[in-house]
């Protein structure tokens, strides 16, 4: 039987490094906010799941965090989206969502929700712009 990783695969190096080389501004503003433990964790930039790249991930937490802009807008972007979190939380991962413009207008209001999800006993927190009502 062989053996297929889920958690960063290496089949999915490229494109986390294309990823990180091509940072949003709203993931640049929240990555200068999470790296280096800041927050007491250790979190990771464009991280493998499956065949899925999340924007931010905890490993200690299991948590992603994913910033959206309008391309998630439409209805087929929505449906592939929720199809992702049910697969992310088919790994025990739970998710955050925020919009771009949440982390471009007011970062210190994302970090005090992502610290309150970080407590020692989180209580699903769902950002301003994550209209699916899942975490």
């Amino acid at each position: 039987m062989k053996y297929i990783s889920v958690f960063n695969a290496r089949r999915m190096t490229k494109r986390r490094k294309y990823l990180r080389r091509k940072l949003t501004a709203s993931e640049r503003i929240l990555w200068g906010e999470l790296r280096n433990n800041k927050l007491g964790v250790k979190f990771k930039r464009q991280y493998s799941l499956g065949n899925y790249v999340v924007d931010f991930y905890c490993p200690s937490s299991k948590l992603a965090i994913e910033l959206e802009g309008s391309v998630h807008m439409s209805k087929e972007a929505r449906i592939y989206d929720l199809g992702r979190l049910k697969y992310f939380k088919s790994l025990g991962v739970n998710t955050l969502v925020f919009w771009n413009s949440e982390v471009e207008r007011t970062p210190e209001k994302v970090i005090a929700k992502i610290s309150k999800y970080l407590s020692p006993n989180p209580s699903p927190i769902i950002g301003e712009g994550n209209r699916r009502g899942e975490v």
